[in-house]
This record gives structure tokens, C-alpha cells and sequence, in this order.
């Protein structure tokens, strides 16, 4: 059997352990499942980060066909997908790890994915507010995530741009305000110590 990298319709190199067969299945051998299972993680980190994924679902797994999560939980060269339990065993080490929060909480079939985490989104959006020139000024969500210009922040989750904010925040670099329209952020400049 060839072993082989391949370039997806997407322009994502999968790896060629894409190319194995027992890849795709659960291993009887802790050790080899627990590889797998580092393998998958960075996997599907590295594809919704080049995908700009931010949202993993068991039923991405269960999809026949054209979902969003095709190139990398199925391989129709070798006929075969990762199965909807399989995944979530790996989203479940993935949630002891950090690298992804079940969203909403309190349920096991969806996920959030960190492919940066939210100590690095907080950076990017000072980064951003920095840049645009938005300091001492107040920012709904929507203006954050939707931008008239696309930016690294184009499409960020509500609960991840919470997250981003509540660190900027314990720093003193932004402040959370309701407003009329749900909630706002003012970010303040680096103080200097």
C-alpha cells in the first residue's frame, strides 16, 4: 500500500497517515490509539485553521457526503471515514487538553475548536483594535466579527471572542459594556509600568 501525502480540493495537504486504513478506526492497543489520537488532534487543528473552522459536530461524522469536515473525516481513496464515536473519543482527549470547549456546554456532539487559543485571539484583537485605530472606543461584537474590511477576526464565534475579551479585560486593555443592541467592548491603551 502507498503511503502518500495528498492535496485536497481545498488546497490542504493531508498527511499520508490520512492514507492508512487503521487510522480511521479505534486501535485495541492503547499506545497505537493514543498516537492516532495525537495524529487526529493536529489533524484537525491544522485543517480548521485552514479552513477558518471554528465549529465540529458529531454529526460531521454522520454526513454522507459534502459537509464542510469531508476532506479530512473520510478518505474515498481507501474507502474509508472516521466513525461518529470514534470522533467523539477524540474530541473528548481534545477537550481534556484545552484545544477544544464543548459549545454549547453541557453536551457532548458539538465542538469549539481552538486552532489558536484564546490568550492568542486576544492578542489579534488588539492587535486589530490597535491598528484600525478603534482604542477608547466602543465596539458591538458584530462590528468585531463582521468588519466592513475581512480580518484574522472575520467569523469568530460569540463564545470564543468572549473568551478573547475577558483576558484583554483582566489586563485592563478592554472593558465590557451593555449597550442597547446586546453588548459592547471599549479597549484602552497598554498601560505603561
Amino acid at each position: 500500500m502507498n503511503f502518500s501525502t495528498y492535496k485536497t480540493a481545498s488546497g490542504f495537504l493531508l498527511p499520508s497517515i490520512h492514507s492508512a486504513p487503521p487510522f480511521f478506526t479505534q486501535q485495541p492497543n492503547p499506545a497505537t490509539q493514543a498516537a492516532f489520537t495525537e495524529q487526529w488532534t493536529r489533524l484537525l487543528l491544522a485543517y480548521a485553521r485552514h479552513r477558518r473552522l471554528f465549529t465540529i459536530r458529531i454529526e460531521d461524522a454522520e454526513v454522507s457526503s459534502g459537509g464542510e469536515w469531508d476532506e479530512v473525516l473520510r478518505n474515498p481513496r481507501i474507502n474509508r471515514r472516521l466513525m461518529p464515536d470514534h470522533l467523539a473519543r477524540i474530541l473528548g482527549v481534545m477537550v481534556s487538553k484545552n484545544l477544544v470547549v464543548y459549545e454549547p456546554a453541557r453536551q457532548t456532539r458539538a465542538a469549539l475548536l481552538y486552532w489558536r487559543l484564546p490568550e492568542e485571539w486576544a492578542e489579534v484583537l488588539y492587535e486589530w483594535v490597535t491598528n484600525t485605530g478603534q482604542l477608547n472606543t466602543i465596539l458591538t461584537f458584530y462590528e468585531i466579527s463582521d468588519p466592513p474590511v475581512p480580518s484574522a477576526l472575520s467569523g469568530i464565534p460569540d463564545p470564543l471572542l468572549r473568551s478573547a475579551i475577558a483576558i484583554l479585560a483582566k489586563s485592563g486593555r478592554a472593558q465590557l459594556i451593555s449597550i442597547s443592541d446586546g453588548d459592547g467592548v471599549r479597549f484602552f491603551p497598554r498601560s505603561v509600568k
